[in-house]
């Protein structure tokens, strides 16, 4: 399979724009038909991007080529052309000035997914975090968009045994010459129970709420967003913070399907300043999608079925736009 070349490119934001006028919801037709020239957010679970090479200091057996997922250069390297293809076909006629990213192995990954969209001048901001697997979050921003004064990675419950994702912090200058203050993360998994994990993710949640808190006491008109893989459905819980994807949910969109459920699992949270000014949406047009076999309707076309590869999926999730007016 070809990269995702220079050449091609007008060619894939071409089929994006007939699919964003044709195939998407309402929710997100709505929002992808004035797209041009207007400041884009994308935040997306890119579901096990790893390479192919063994981190000693991390449990990363399993996508390895003698694995149980038989994970190759090759098929790393097709996950990677796959990623971009969502990620322009997502940002439609526009350069998406940030991409919140999640479920990425490592830097070498976001390298190679940069190598994928050569029309697009990425940098990469990302760290090691502690969790057991080794995937982490991480951010790609165009500096032409965002130009970044601040950075942290945040350890969630430091001190604890929580070993869980970092979350990313980020504060820029925008074309407008304001600043904003952006967070992605990846809250722990439901893995063992809703309400028996639920202390994990409150934890990154508190975290949240205090960082939040903390730029607003200091500027009640600051410009704030949080994207990421809540591993919940909306919640308006963050005070100061308006959840963009509650009203989404209400409708039955959602960026994660489970036994026939559909959930908006990836959100934005938005701080008052940011809420009048944005719309946001799911990007699910039919080619993302396969048929549910076990239930109705569809599901996100995913890399991995249980244990059995699928050369044609992108991922679990659906990735979730920011637009702003």
């Amino acid at each position: 399979m070809p990269a995702v070349t220079r050449q091609m490119r007008p060619h894939i934001l071409l089929a994006a724009g007939v699919l964003a006028a044709v195939l998407l919801p309402v929710s997100s037709r709505a929002v992808h038909a004035q797209t041009a020239g207007r400041m884009q957010v994308i935040f997306y679970n890119t579901e096990n991007f790893f390479d192919c090479f063994h981190d000693s200091l991390k449990n990363d057996h399993e996508f390895l080529p003698t694995g149980r997922r038989h994970w190759t250069w090759t098929r790393m390297e097709y996950k990677a052309e796959r990623i971009a293809k969502v990620l322009a076909a997502a940002g439609g006629m526009n350069t998406p000035a940030l991409i919140g990213l999640c479920e990425v192995e490592n830097r070498g990954c976001l390298s190679l997914l940069c190598r994928k969209m050569p029309d697009y001048h990425y940098k990469i901001l990302h760290s090691e975090s502690p969790d057991a697997r080794g995937i982490d979050v991480a951010l790609l921003y165009d500096p032409a968009q965002f130009a970044i004064t601040d950075s942290a990675f945040l350890r969630v419950g430091d001190g604890t045994d929580l070993r869980t994702r970092d979350i990313l912090y980020a504060s820029g200058a925008t074309a407008d010459g304001g600043t904003l203050h952006v967070f992605v993360c990846h809250l722990p998994s439901m893995l063992g129970g809703a309400k028996a994990t639920e202390w994990k993710r409150q934890t990154a949640k508190n975290m949240l709420r205090q960082r939040t808190d903390s730029i607003l006491q200091q500027d009640w008109q600051a410009r704030i967003i949080i994207m990421g893989d809540m591993n919940c459905p909306p919640k308006d819980d963050i005070a100061g913070m308006h959840n963009r994807m509650t009203d989404l949910q209400k409708k039955g969109i959602g960026t994660e399907k489970y036994k026939g459920r559909w959930t908006c699992l990836d959100q934005f949270y938005v701080s008052c300043a940011v809420d009048s000014v944005c719309e946001a949406a799911v990007f699910s047009p039919s080619w993302l999608s396969e048929q549910d076999e076990k239930h109705t309707g569809t599901r996100p076309k995913r890399t991995f079925k249980g244990f059995r590869y699928n050369q044609d999926g992108y991922s679990d999730h659906y990735p979730v736009i920011l637009l702003f007016r």
